[in-house]
């Protein structure tokens, strides 16, 4: 009789407890968004979730959505503008927050000329129905 009454109060224990829904890392729709005033050609972006040329991307033009794996905030990217290859600074994915189940822009503009260095601004456009 104790061993059952023990069985129960474990049993209730153990379905009374909440687990945290913890977000799925993805996958995650991407496009990449040309803000600036040139054509990128060889657009090559890597989130960590995969890897995908993006082609050709005319002046304030976004591409069409790829889907990652996962993506993060930042992102390794790299395009050839004219004969000349522009990159971001590279990442470590280390302790970056994955996006999530989401369809997102990634603003790629010209940080410095001078050095060839890209940055992003993320912008969430929609939340990622279905997989």
């Amino acid at each position: 009789m104790k061993q059952t009454l023990v069985f129960i109060l474990l049993l209730l224990i153990t379905l009374s407890c909440k687990k945290t829904k913890i977000e799925p890392e993805g996958p995650t729709d991407v496009r990449i968004y040309n803000n600036t005033d040139s054509v990128f050609t060889n657009v090559l972006v890597n989130t960590s979730g995969g890897e995908h040329n993006f082609g050709t991307i005319s002046p304030h033009v976004s591409s069409d959505y790829y889907r990652f794996d996962k993506a993060y905030q930042k992102i390794d990217i790299s395009l050839t503008i004219r004969t000349t290859t522009y990159s971001a600074v590279k990442q470590d994915y280390s302790y970056q927050t994955y996006m999530g189940l989401v369809k997102c822009t990634y603003k790629v503009f010209i940080s410095d000329p001078v050095t060839h260095t890209l940055d992003v601004e993320v912008l969430y456009d929609a939340p990622l129905t279905g997989k």
